[in-house]
Protein backbone atom coordinates (compact mmCIF):
# COMPACT_ATOMS: atom_id res chain seq x y z
CA UNK A 1 0.00 0.00 0.00
CA UNK A 2 1.16 3.38 -0.85
CA UNK A 3 2.30 6.01 2.06
CA UNK A 4 0.12 8.71 1.48
CA UNK A 5 1.53 12.37 0.01
CA UNK A 6 -0.69 14.94 -0.18
CA UNK A 7 -2.96 16.55 3.03
CA UNK A 8 -6.12 14.84 0.96
CA UNK A 9 -4.86 11.68 0.80
CA UNK A 10 -3.85 12.13 4.54
CA UNK A 11 -6.98 13.35 5.13
CA UNK A 12 -8.80 10.47 3.61
CA UNK A 13 -7.25 8.03 5.48
CA UNK A 14 -7.64 9.34 8.42
CA UNK A 15 -11.57 9.92 7.71
CA UNK A 16 -11.53 6.12 6.68
CA UNK A 17 -9.31 4.83 9.67
CA UNK A 18 -11.95 6.49 12.10
CA UNK A 19 -15.35 4.86 10.39
CA UNK A 20 -16.04 8.49 9.20
CA UNK A 21 -18.50 8.41 6.72
CA UNK A 22 -17.89 11.19 3.62
CA UNK A 23 -21.64 12.27 2.01
CA UNK A 24 -20.39 14.35 -0.26
CA UNK A 25 -16.49 14.67 -2.42
CA UNK A 26 -16.57 18.43 -4.11
CA UNK A 27 -12.79 18.64 -4.30
CA UNK A 28 -10.98 20.41 -1.46
CA UNK A 29 -14.34 20.19 0.71
CA UNK A 30 -15.71 16.89 1.88
CA UNK A 31 -19.26 16.89 3.33
CA UNK A 32 -19.24 14.64 6.41
CA UNK A 33 -22.01 12.86 8.70
CA UNK A 34 -23.65 14.68 11.26
CA UNK A 35 -23.43 17.72 9.34
CA UNK A 36 -19.72 18.14 8.86
CA UNK A 37 -17.71 19.50 6.29
CA UNK A 38 -14.14 19.93 6.08
CA UNK A 39 -11.83 21.97 4.09
CA UNK A 40 -7.74 21.84 2.76
CA UNK A 41 -7.03 25.26 3.04
CA UNK A 42 -3.55 26.10 1.00
CA UNK A 43 -1.37 25.51 4.40
CA UNK A 44 -2.19 22.56 4.52
CA UNK A 45 -4.60 23.03 7.74
CA UNK A 46 -7.93 21.42 8.04
CA UNK A 47 -11.06 23.63 8.42
CA UNK A 48 -14.09 22.23 9.92
CA UNK A 49 -17.14 23.50 9.40
CA UNK A 50 -20.97 22.53 10.96
CA UNK A 51 -23.87 23.54 8.89
CA UNK A 52 -21.75 26.40 7.31
CA UNK A 53 -19.93 27.73 10.33
CA UNK A 54 -16.65 27.32 11.19
CA UNK A 55 -15.70 25.25 14.53
CA UNK A 56 -12.01 25.29 14.29
CA UNK A 57 -9.02 24.43 11.71
CA UNK A 58 -7.33 21.22 12.90
CA UNK A 59 -4.09 20.54 12.25
CA UNK A 60 -4.13 16.87 14.18
CA UNK A 61 -5.96 15.10 11.79
CA UNK A 62 -6.52 12.34 14.95
CA UNK A 63 -7.48 15.52 16.93
CA UNK A 64 -10.21 16.36 14.19
CA UNK A 65 -11.51 12.83 13.56
CA UNK A 66 -12.24 12.26 17.54
CA UNK A 67 -13.86 15.68 17.98
CA UNK A 68 -16.45 14.68 14.90
CA UNK A 69 -17.02 11.36 16.47
CA UNK A 70 -17.71 12.85 19.81
CA UNK A 71 -19.82 15.21 18.74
Amino acid sequence: MKEPETPREWLLLALSDFGITIVADNGHTLDLEKEYSVEIEQNGVFRLTWRGKVVAPFQDLAELCHFIQMS
